[in-house]
């Protein structure tokens, strides 16, 4: 079998909501499964392990008809990721109000991409891939929030499957005459328990980082801690009983592989596969590492960030924190993949 793009239709789909998926597929069934109307959300990434196909992140079984879009999948976090403390920020003597989406009506989160409608404008295969491109340019596809950011944005990414691979390549472009400022994240679902059905016992997880964010409310105070051992997964760290929702920084010295990656976070300890490693691997961009276990603890999240939460205000506030600005006309790119086996 040789890779393809394929069309698919999401099963009752709310009404409201375009239900066409894009499905990328491969030799062995690996395959990948995008949702445009859902902030390009890839919420499925299937791959082949000795006999097994194993499906690599959780998706909630009702997504379709809830459109919730930050609970499943891979949600892409534009133009920040996180959250903005009350919604509020200051840039270029300009005051900003975000709409309150997060922490029962008190902060703005995770930005406005994941929640859009992107248009799929290139798609194709390869020899050895298949993938497909998206695009979502806020003025004209969301221009509610015109009045919302300091400046128009578009982000195009390429999602590109390979056999026991999939990449994100992102890019980031302002087409405005005024500076734009963003940060960039991801929030991946990766399914668990690997380990079996009972819990998360034995699904071991590795996350290298010297120091975490204080937080208060889930928002930074702007100072930084050595890791305790709460939050030490320097080592491999057993799951069991862990319940985790932290921002990780003063990562590894970059030490890039051909690629130009490196690994940032790993999962081990499926059922049946025990030597198999989920691997995160991300650019020199991504100088944050967010861990969380979600409530219902089918799932853990390895989470790169180019910035820190609330970084539109810690960045104003003189805290070094990630966010970026650029300039009118100008682009950004990154790159970030998950591999298997």
């Amino acid at each position: 079998m040789k890779f393809q793009v394929e069309k698919a239709l999401a099963p009752d789909a709310r009404l409201g909501f375009d239900p066409a998926l894009v499905r990328l597929s491969g030799p062995d069934g690996a395959s990948a499964t995008i949702w445009p109307a859902m902030g390009f959300n890839c919420f499925d990434w299937t791959v082949r392990h000795k006999n097994d196909l194993l499906k690599l992140l959780h998706a909630e079984d009702d997504l379709f008809q809830t459109g919730k879009a930050t609970r499943s999948g891979n949600p892409v976090l534009f133009p920040f990721p996180n959250r903005i403390r009350a919604g509020r920020f200051s840039h270029a003597g300009r005051d900003f109000s975000l709409p309150l989406t997060g922490d029962n009506g008190t902060t703005a989160i995770h930005g406005f991409a994941c929640r859009q409608a992107w248009r799929v404008v290139d798609q194709g295969c390869a020899t050895d891939q298949a993938y497909v491109t998206g695009e979502y340019h806020g003025h004209k596809d969301a221009p509610e929030t015109i009045p919302l950011w300091p400046a128009d944005h578009t982000i195009r990414m390429t999602v590109r499957l390979y056999a026991n691979r999939l990449r994100f390549e992102t890019e980031v472009l302002n087409p405005d005459c005024h500076t734009l400022p963003f940060g960039l994240g991801f929030h991946p679902y990766f399914s668990t328990p690997f380990a079996g059905t009972g819990g998360q016992a034995g699904c071991m997880v590795r996350v290298p980082a010297a120091e975490y964010w204080e937080l208060e409310s889930c928002l930074p105070t702007g100072r930084t801690h050595a890791v305790d051992a709460s939050r030490d997964l320097n080592d491999w760290t057993d799951l069991k009983d862990r319940s985790l929702d932290d921002i990780l920084t003063a990562l590894p010295d970059y030490k890039a592989d051909p690629d130009g990656l490196m690994e940032r976070g790993a999962i081990m300890g499926l059922a049946g596969h025990p030597d198999a490693i989920l691997r995160v691997r991300c650019d020199q961009s991504f100088r944050h590492m967010v861990v969380f276990t979600p409530g219902n603890r089918a799932s853990f999240c390895i989470e790169p960030y180019t910035c820190l939460t609330d970084a539109a205000n810690l960045e104003h506030n003189g805290v070094p924190s990630g966010w970026m600005e650029l300039k009118p006309g100008a682009s950004w790119t990154s790159i970030m993949e998950w591999t298997f086996g």
